[in-house]
């Protein structure tokens, strides 16, 4: 939510690399979000949830089931990574999703959040069910592990420094300006 004002204030660019955790869960050996297999760690980060959410200004509440069905979504994000309207659909997913409490499976939500974050949804939904986009998907999830990353929101800089977590964005964010300065 916070990314591109940050980025914006320091120059930095960001590109934009959609994955998805489950995968990378289940090579952990996890069959779900450790914040569901470990209690005491899940109802910790619902409640920091909604202290961040609270500070910032944002909605939150926990959808159900928790995690989403996030394939469509993922698909959708990967398909268009590349466009300007990427940051305000990715916003909206989440504003569904954790505010709202909306299926982001839904082909019809997606469409409306194309449409509301300024995308062509019809020729980008055929796009998020293509070929291409489902290996280049593939593709992002064996990239986010090469990149060591186990779970999101993470920034991986140029050098390839990883920085996991909401708390972490602005040291990410001045680690990246320093690299491009």
């Amino acid at each position: 939510m916070r990314i591109e004002t940050l980025a914006r204030d320091r120059e930095v660019s960001i590109v934009w690399r959609p994955f998805l955790l489950g995968p990378i869960f289940k090579k952990n050996g996890w069959s779900t979000s450790p914040f569901n297999l470990y209690q005491a760690k899940g109802s910790y980060m619902l409640r920091d949830m909604e202290r961040l959410c609270e500070g910032y200004g944002l909605p939150f509440s926990l959808p159900v089931p928790f995690p989403q069905q996030s394939l469509l979504a993922a698909r959708v994000a990967h398909a268009g990574r590349d466009q300007s309207w990427i940051g305000a659909f990715t916003r909206a997913v989440f504003i569904a999703e954790f505010a709202q409490g909306l299926d982001i499976s839904d082909e019809a939500l997606m469409a409306d959040l194309l449409l509301e974050a300024g995308a062509p949804a019809k020729s980008t939904l055929a796009a998020a069910h293509s070929r291409e986009t489902k290996i280049g998907l593939r593709a992002a999830v064996t990239d986010a592990e090469e990149r060591g990353i186990f779970g999101a929101p993470s920034f991986v800089l140029a050098d390839g420094e990883l920085y996991w977590g909401d708390d972490r964005l602005e040291h990410a964010i001045e680690a990246a300006a320093r690299l491009s300065g």
